[in-house]
């Protein structure tokens, strides 16, 4: 797996873990390089809205027939990690744009 996608499913990964605990991580636990902030459910719940804000991005990781087509938060763009370095031109064009991954943990 290439370094960027490593990263990308680690975030992803602390995203899910935290929308299911509601609990937060210290960044002494991880090294530094795998996210640029932690967030909680409420940081997540301040951030998805309907319609959602032009610089806020909701990004559903898992697979996409499997998972994301049964059922997913309102507004997130379906990119699998599996196909990020494919579809790496879904996200916004916006480089401050607010990213928030999620996915089904792990396999």
């Amino acid at each position: 797996m290439k370094p960027r996608s490593k990263s990308f499913l680690s975030v992803a990964l602390l995203v899910l873990a935290l929308l299911a605990t509601g609990g937060s991580v210290q960044a002494a636990e991880t090294p530094e390089w795998f996210f640029h902030d932690i967030v909680d459910t409420a940081f997540v719940k301040q951030h998805v809205k309907v319609p959602m804000a032009e610089d806020v991005m909701v990004i559903d990781a898992r697979p996409k027939r499997a998972k994301y087509d049964k059922g997913h938060i309102p507004m997130a763009v379906s990119i699998p990690d599996s196909k990020f370095d494919k579809m790496v031109d879904r996200l916004p064009k916006n480089k401050n744009a607010l990213l928030i991954f999620y996915c089904g943990g792990p396999t």
